[in-house]
């Protein structure tokens, strides 16, 4: 076959019109823009099996054509939807700068999805340029990276190319550099698909949106005459779930508006996000959060209030009654499995719960109480942990965050009572504790230090290596 013949891979994968099947009203066919350069500075090798492709078959040029020049792709679709943004509703939104590339069957049998951002305008783009600035690209693939590493449920970047041109952003004195990605998760459903739905009194668009939602991403409660009931309640737990994610790795999303919610309980669209540095309930993330709404501390509740809020739309077709019921159940899917990821952080897989929740509550009241970064203690635990602690109880002895007494007074009371559980776990456990210590706590926490001196070699040398450096180390959790 000579190379003029050969087909680019991307394009012939089997593409199911899942969404396009809804019909004209879910989205509008767009094209993308035509960009001036592609410069291929991100490929997700890792993903390409998911889909049945053999990273070595696939060229950068095959990613170029496929998501930088878009060539040999039809229907683009930009998908509609409204959702409320800071409490207030907003029936201007849709996809502004993205469009639904393609649906995909993965190797497990799931969908998934090819979205864009930063590809060009549409009908939404509500007077923008409908592209993503490089360094909005940058830290988008570095937090689905960072997330998926920490066992968060997460879209994941399939690409990213520098597109060569000079992007003017409000708050930055000079022109940036732009960027197209390509995001590879469940669904690109939102919260916010359905409440503009409600918002246009379509019912019936409603059911048949609910229903391609079961059949594509709930198969499994097809032909339950309850079903509707069902999904909601595993949508709840989806959620909730997540959010106990979110909290037990320190990260902040920043802007969990409804449209931010995908259907599907998965984490997508990460803008001005942060992983705190010190444990802080109130930290907040975005600059332009003011109130505090989406601080760290406010994401349970915040997700909770936006399922609660999604039951405006459903009730056209199922009972408040059961939803009500579904949410009910919000808390002890969160606490469940804050638990039991929080526990791991500390090295044990299993305690019985008044024991659990007293460990948690003494561990976050010493990282309040001596000001110590959230993931530089767990770090020290997992880089220091010895065996012999349970002899000895020497833990954290070069510990040098606690200086004044009431904070010396608060280590000490958490090493006795970390020692007394070390003491109650048989010796040959010590091992799968050290193990589980350097499995759930990052050596390198992604912190906006880290981001901004990868960020600095890009701008002023165009040198990519600290990148690809720190994308090692968040992957191999060193």
């Amino acid at each position: 076959m000579t190379p003029a013949a050969r087909t680019n891979p991307f394009l012939a994968l089997n593409y199911e019109p899942a969404f396009e099947s809804l019909g004209e009203d879910y989205s509008d066919v767009v094209a993308a823009a035509a960009f001036p350069a592609q410069i291929l500075r991100w490929r997700n090798d890792d993903l390409l099996p998911k889909i049945g492709l053999d990273p070595q078959a696939v060229t950068d040029e095959d990613f170029i054509e496929a998501f930088g020049r878009f060539e040999g792709r039809q229907p683009l679709l930009a998908m509609r939807y409204h959702g409320y943004q800071f409490g207030e509703y907003n029936a201007f939104l849709g996809d502004g700068r993205g469009f639904l590339y393609g649906q995909v069957r993965g190797t497990d049998g799931e969908l998934y999805d090819f979205g864009t951002k930063g590809s060009g305008t549409t009908p939404y783009s509500r007077g923008g340029d409908g592209r993503l600035t490089l360094k909005g690209g940058v830290r988008e693939v570095l937090a689905a990276e960072a997330l998926n590493y920490l066992g968060v449920r997460t879209s994941r970047c399939l690409s990213m190319i520098e597109t060569g041109e000079n992007l003017w952003r409000g708050d930055e004195p000079s022109p940036t550099r732009s960027s197209v990605m390509v995001r590879f998760n469940r669904s690109h459903i939102r919260f916010g698909t359905f409440e503009r739905l409600h918002y246009l009194k379509r019912k019936d668009l409603i059911q048949k949106l609910l229903d391609h939602v079961i059949e594509y991403y709930y198969p499994h409660l097809q032909g339950e005459s309850d079903r509707y009931a069902l999904f909601y309640a595993e949508l709840v737990q989806r959620v909730a779930e997540l959010a106990a994610q979110w909290m037990s790795v320190g990260f902040c999303h920043a802007v969990l508006n409804t449209d931010n919610m995908s259907i599907t309980g998965e984490s997508f669209d990460y803008g001005p996000y942060a992983f705190m540095d010190r444990y802080d309930l109130r930290f907040t993330a975005a600059y332009f959060d003011y109130s505090g709404r989406y601080c760290y501390g406010n994401q349970p509740g915040i997700c909770q209030l936006n399922l609660e809020m999604l039951q405006t739309p459903l009730s056209a077709v199922m009972a408040i009654a059961d939803m009500e019921a579904g949410l009910a159940k919000f808390g002890d899917y969160y606490y469940a499995v804050y638990r039991q990821r929080m526990l791991n952080k500390l090295g044990f897989a299993e305690l019985p719960e008044a024991e659990t929740d007293e460990l948690i509550k003494r561990t976050l009241q010493l990282l309040e109480v001596c000001e110590v970064g959230y993931h530089a203690f767990f770090r020290d635990l997992k880089q220091q942990f010895n065996a012999s602690w349970r002899e000895d109880g020497g833990i954290l002895q070069t510990a040098d965050f606690a200086t004044i007494d009431e904070q010396k007074a608060c280590l000490d009371s958490w090493r006795q009572h970390y020692h007394t559980l070390l003491i109650s776990q048989p010796i040959e456990e010590m091992e799968h504790i050290a193990q589980r210590l350097n499995r759930h706590n990052p050596t390198t926490p992604l912190l906006r230090p880290e981001i901004e001196a990868i960020w600095a070699p890009i701008t002023e040398e165009d040198n990519w290596q600290p990148f690809y450096d720190l994308l090692a180390k968040i992957r191999s959790g060193n």
